[in-house]
């Protein structure tokens, strides 16, 4: 049976493959859940050629990620395209849910059937994302969205995982962030495909501008590290998105970033294959610490292991050591585990 014990899950998949809304947002929140149901959903709505064209749209907090997505979702519909945006928001300490919600700024859209909106929250992620956003993504991609904005949660200097999720990455700045210049030497200046220096009207813009365009001059050899990214030049967009002044122009060079990556076959199928390798160490890692946790076999091994270590009876490392060596000797698939737990499949 699904989770509320009435849908099978075979009955959402279906759903979601016919574009239902409803259908969709409860697939999110199984997989949001890490729901033995979101996993054997996920397994039923995977293709191995990724069709939407996903774009994270990353930067400080107060730089008009919101507004900026927003805009460019209205200029997507315009183009007839369909768009999902997943809005990743700091999480409450009380329900552990998305403390901003749907953006207010994006309620325009809302009544738009070309639009579904889903706010994730990041529940303790360091990286700007929540750790379910790719798995959503292709949940929204198979309901047959055609473009999926990602805007990430705004905490600064950690938002580098949005790198592994998105096609194209879009780093927005403003000209009053005084710690903007610094924050790209730590990384981002390397994440980013595109730059965005939004609310461009006010004072320290053109000063930005200049600033960016001297880092991007020093930096060309980022081509090195990425192949993919060989033959592609980084551009800095100048918008503001209150006004939609700017968003069709960084449109326009998101979309031939898009048409750049996939116009050598072979180039996209290495990014394909190496952001597959990424995602698979990362999906197994999370199922085993999240599978740990949920039986409390994690509490009981650090209480006993506890007692072990203060007793003098073994160290840390031999522990952990012993663990893995326990761990890899075996375990259940969640096909497995979908009929232990007699999942309606």
């Amino acid at each position: 049976m699904a989770a509320d014990g009435a849908v099978p899950i075979e009955g959402i998949a279906a759903k979601v493959l016919q574009g239902d809304r409803r259908a969709l947002s409860r697939a999110i929140s199984w997989i949001e859940d890490r729901s033995i149901e979101g996993r054997v959903l996920l397994d039923r709505l995977f293709v191995a050629d990724a069709r939407a064209h996903r774009v994270g749209i990353t930067g400080p907090p107060g730089s008009g990620k919101s507004t900026l997505t927003s805009q460019l979702t209205q200029v997507l519909r315009e183009r007839g395209a369909r768009v999902g945006i997943l809005a990743v928001d700091p999480s409450s300490p009380f329900t552990g849910g998305a403390i901003l919600g749907d953006r207010i700024r994006m309620l325009a859209h809302h009544g738009d059937p070309g639009v579904y909106i889903r706010s994730m929250a990041s529940r303790g992620s360091l990286g700007g994302l929540a750790s379910t956003t790719y798995e959503a993504s292709e949940a929204i991609e198979a309901a047959g969205f055609d473009w999926i904005l990602i805007e990430t949660v705004g905490v600064g200097q950690s938002e580098m995982e949005v790198v592994q999720v998105a096609d194209t990455t879009v780093v927005v700045l403003v000209p009053e962030s005084g710690d903007a210049v610094q924050m790209m030497k730590a990384g981002l200046m390397e994440a980013g495909d595109l730059f965005v220096i939004n609310k461009y009207d006010r004072e320290g813009g053109d000063r930005l501008f200049r600033e960016l365009t001297l880092m991007l001059d020093l930096s060309r050899d980022r081509a090195g590290a990425d192949p993919t990214s060989a033959g592609w030049t980084r551009t800095i967009c100048r918008t503001v998105a209150t006004r939609g002044d700017g968003t069709t122009e960084l449109l326009d060079q998101i979309d031939a970033h898009r048409r750049h990556l996939r116009s050598d076959a072979g180039r996209w199928k290495d990014r394909q294959a190496r952001r597959m390798d990424q995602r698979l160490k990362s999906l197994l890692r999370d199922r085993l610490l999240h599978d740990l946790e949920r039986s409390g076999e994690i509490d009981r091994w650090v209480s006993e292991s506890r007692r072990r270590i203060l007793g003098g009876e073994a160290s840390p490392y031999g522990i952990v050591d012993e663990s893995v060596a326990r761990l890899l000797q075996g375990g259940a698939g969640f096909h497995e585990s979908a009929r232990r737990e007699g999942v309606k499949r």
